[in-house]
């Protein structure tokens, strides 16, 4: 990525990464993403905001030596290496400049790279540090998403540096985000794979960023973003306890008796007028399955008995429900067994960090029967009693 201009002394120098498929070895990116680093010009001294992933080093190299700008500080928002990788060239390239962070990101830094205590300067919560025409406000806000994350606002250019914090992993050769609503998709599939265990923090840190001016949100990832209140906006209704009608389904079946059951259930719901998104968890993107967890009410697991347990499949994914924490208030439970089952117990385990109220299980052995079928349609209504 070139060296681009955001406002007079204030530069992106970042890298993009059009070609990255997969975020911690867990995270589909179908459309990349990008590391943002900012250089921020004072008439006196002069910051570099965040690094890049440590495979994007020799571009925010390149670009520094384009600016021509010596660094004299390195402030680092948060310790994960997609943000600090490129640290240690940083200090190689300019050995005088000093480490600006908070106290738990300085331990992570020292854990990560081994830096000595005289490269650090620590800040506290609301401090500030004069570049001279330019005045840097450290403003802590933990748990978005790890315990050290701080934001970095230019008073003067009232430019809010977001790291995490309304960030979408969307590589662009655009510096600021389209004002429509195709930025908000990427955004809100940031939002629900790393944000969205963290609820209460995120609303309280939005309170902490509400009282000053911000006209600009550049974010460690994705394109910068000209209109910050449709944004906070946004995350001040996902991370509520507000949610739709709708039902998530992921299902995934063997030999076809669990199939038969979403297909009847889908029916049912849609005759009932609920909305309902079935996920096949054998071909489903697991983003999408994540935005649509955001701002449900009820969630249906619909899988075959393994062993007595669930599909492994639907194990893999009920884990990541339950680290990642939405907002539901229902859920049920159906599927199919051939000897027995103790699919029910395990799955109500598994999911031991959501309160949820459940509807009655339905699981079935063998092929679905007229009962059966009838046990769903009584699901279905109980579904409905809940939405009205």
């Amino acid at each position: 990525m070139v060296v681009r201009v955001i406002k007079n002394g204030i530069y992106a120098v970042g890298a993009i990464d059009w070609d990255r498929q997969l975020f911690d070895e867990l995270i589909p990116l179908p459309q990349g993403t990008s590391y943002n680093s900012y250089l921020v010009e004072g008439t006196e001294k002069n910051a570099l905001i965040d690094t890049v992933d440590p495979s994007k080093t020799s571009e925010l190299m390149y670009n520094l030596d384009e600016t021509g700008l010596k660094i004299d500080f390195i402030i680092a928002n948060h310790a994960e290496q997609d943000h600090s990788g490129s640290i240690p060239a940083v200090l190689e390239k300019f050995p005088d400049a000093i480490v600006v962070t908070n106290p738990q990101c300085e331990k992570l830094l020292k854990s990560f790279f081994l830096f000595s205590d005289e490269k650090f300067k620590i800040v506290e919560d609301g401090e500030t540090l004069s570049l001279g025409d330019k005045t840097l406000k450290f403003i802590f806000t933990p748990w978005v998403h790890w315990p050290d994350t701080m934001v970095t606002y230019v008073e003067e250019d009232e430019i809010l540096f977001s790291c995490d914090f309304f960030g979408s992993h969307l590589a662009s050769s655009e510096l600021f985000g389209p004002e429509d609503e195709s930025l908000m998709v990427p955004a809100k599939r940031y939002y629900a794979e790393i944000m969205m265990p963290f609820r209460p923090m995120i609303l309280n840190n939005l309170k902490k960023i509400d009282n000053i001016n911000i006209k600009t949100i550049g974010p460690s990832h994705g394109p910068l973003i000209s209109n910050p209140s449709e944004i906070i906006g946004l995350y001040s209704q996902w991370a509520s306890n507000d949610t739709s009608n709708q039902v998530i389904l992921p299902h995934v079946s063997m030999h076809g008796s669990t199939e038969i059951m979403v297909k009847y259930l889908i029916d049912a719901l849609i005759k009932r007028g609920i909305e309902v998104r079935p996920f096949n968890l054998s071909q489903m993107d697991l983003g999408e399955f994540l935005i649509a967890l955001v701002d449900a009410s009820t969630l249906v697991i619909a899988a075959p008995t393994v062993l007595t347990k669930t599909h492994p499949l639907m194990a893999q994914i009920i884990y990541l429900i339950n680290v990642l924490r939405p907002k539901l208030q229902y859920g049920a439970i159906m599927g199919s067994f051939g000897w027995g089952t103790l699919m029910e117990e395990e799955i109500k385990q598994l999911l031991n960090n959501l309160s949820i109220d459940y509807h009655e299980t339905v699981l079935i052995k063998g092929l679905p029967k007229d009962e059966d079928f009838k046990s769903l349609d009584n699901l279905a209504d109980q579904i409905l009693n809940t939405m009205e």
